[in-house]
């Protein structure tokens, strides 16, 4: 069964490349902020978190999917979408893009605790059947050293590896040192919570083994034979 993921997000990307799964890449023609002041503006209210980032997810998704209805009629499959935020003391922090936004973040952050909120959609396509759709958000606190020092801050976005995630944080490459703890599905703070898009395969009638790309199947007989 093949996979779509509906992002060009190198950490989503690695993540199912872990977990045994080689999908193929398309970026959602989704304006992300046109599509929340849009429903903001509708719906007279500022959407908290977790519904922000599963708006986006499943827009991602359902944008990916149509295009793969037009160019890609065979396809028969799933499509992911996702989308992240991070959230401390009730300020929602996206991708902070400057360096000096992203000190500000890291001065605020140290010795503190916040949220990330990872929002999910899987939707099943396959020729001739209409799209099913299942969707989630999972969310996992992370608790951030205290003693980071203003010079190692400015090192750290001196890389320019904060400036493009939500919260100006990795945990899996070199910010991983300044995190003290993760409470929660660790792969929702890398980018999508595997366990969740499991289920939401599950709930679509997928079993996740069969998601494998063909040499994880090959590997996992071998390791058995």
């Amino acid at each position: 069964m093949r996979v779509c993921l509906a992002s060009t997000s190198p950490a989503r990307l690695m993540l199912m490349r872990q977990a045994g799964i080689e999908p193929m890449l398309r970026a959602p023609a989704v304006d992300e902020d046109a599509v929340i002041a849009a429903v903001e503006s509708q719906e007279g209210r500022t959407l908290p978190p977790d519904e922000h980032v599963l708006l986006l997810a499943r827009r991602k998704a359902a944008d990916v999917a149509a295009s793969l209805a037009g160019s890609d009629p065979d396809f028969d499959g799933v499509v992911v979408g996702g989308d992240s935020m991070f959230e401390i003391d009730g300020q929602v922090l996206g991708k902070p893009l400057r360096p000096e936004i992203a000190i500000a973040r890291w001065e605020q952050m140290r010795g503190r605790t916040g949220i990330l909120h990872s929002g999910h959609s899987v939707i099943r396509v396959a020729p001739g059947a209409p799209p099913r759709e299942e969707n989630a958000v999972a969310a996992a606190s992370v608790s951030f050293v205290a003693d980071i020092s203003d010079a190692e801050i400015a090192a750290y976005v001196a890389t320019g590896e904060p400036l493009q995630v939500a919260g100006a944080f990795t945990v899996d490459s070199l910010g991983s040192p300044f995190i003290d703890r993760v409470d929660g599905d660790p792969s929702t703070v890398v980018g999508m919570s595997l366990s969740t898009v499991r289920r939401l395969c599950g709930a679509l009638g997928i079993v996740w083994t069969d998601l494998w790309s063909p040499s994880t199947h090959e590997n996992a007989r071998a390791a058995t034979s």
